[in-house]
């Protein structure tokens, strides 16, 4: 299942996983998806690791500011992925 975040300013949506075992790590999915004609731009990244795979449309200096991005929010999106997102977090 996947959570919605936020919308960027570029109308970029981000959205997480739940949390889930990756070879005894805990890992958090999330998904980059920008609306462009003809369809979308389109990535992933995996906390902790920060490891992006599946880029599609995106030039690697968006990358590069998607990841300065999830490196101040990762604490966040991290902990709404253990509670299940926004709406299941307790007192966040």
């Amino acid at each position: 299942m996947m959570y919605p975040f936020m919308t960027l300013e570029d109308k970029t949506e981000v959205v997480h996983s739940e949390v889930y075992d990756s070879d005894g790590a805990e890992t958090v999915k999330v998904y980059f998806e920008k609306p462009v004609y003809g369809g979308f731009h389109s990535a992933e990244c995996y906390l902790p690791s920060y490891e992006w795979r599946n880029i599609d449309g995106f030039s690697p200096e968006e990358i590069e500011i998607f990841q300065e991005y999830l490196q101040s929010v990762a604490h966040i999106v991290i902990r709404l992925a253990r509670e299940g997102g926004f709406d299941n977090a307790a007192n966040f």
